[in-house]
């Protein structure tokens, strides 16, 4: 069962590169005020901690979003990462019982 699973699985990955290649992609540094401030690894762990939240507010309201656009890059992705992964393991540790 797992063999057949493999072939179909290379496709998916190859048609999903192929064509997330076309994708267009539009400079943000344009469309950012420049006294807006650059944030960081701490605000990427914050954002990341909240991002449930921020889900469920930006269904409502569309000045909220979940990730912030106006980041340094990889620190704020390293530290946004880290705030998910924080909170999935909170909640699968709460849900499965596991005390350790």
């Amino acid at each position: 069962m797992k063999r057949n699973l493999l072939p179909l699985l290379a496709i998916l990955v190859i048609a999903t590169m192929i064509m997330s290649g076309c994708a267009d992609s539009i400079d943000v540094q344009a469309c950012i005020e420049p006294t807006e401030p650059v944030l960081g690894f701490w605000y990427g762990t914050w954002h990341g901690l909240i991002s449930g939240f921020s889900f469920i507010g930006s269904l409502f309201d569309d000045s909220i979003s979940i990730y912030a656009v106006n980041n340094n890059g990889a620190w704020y992705d390293f530290g946004f990462v880290g705030g998910l992964f924080y909170i999935f393991r909170l909640i699968a540790r709460i849900l499965g019982g596991n005390n350790k």
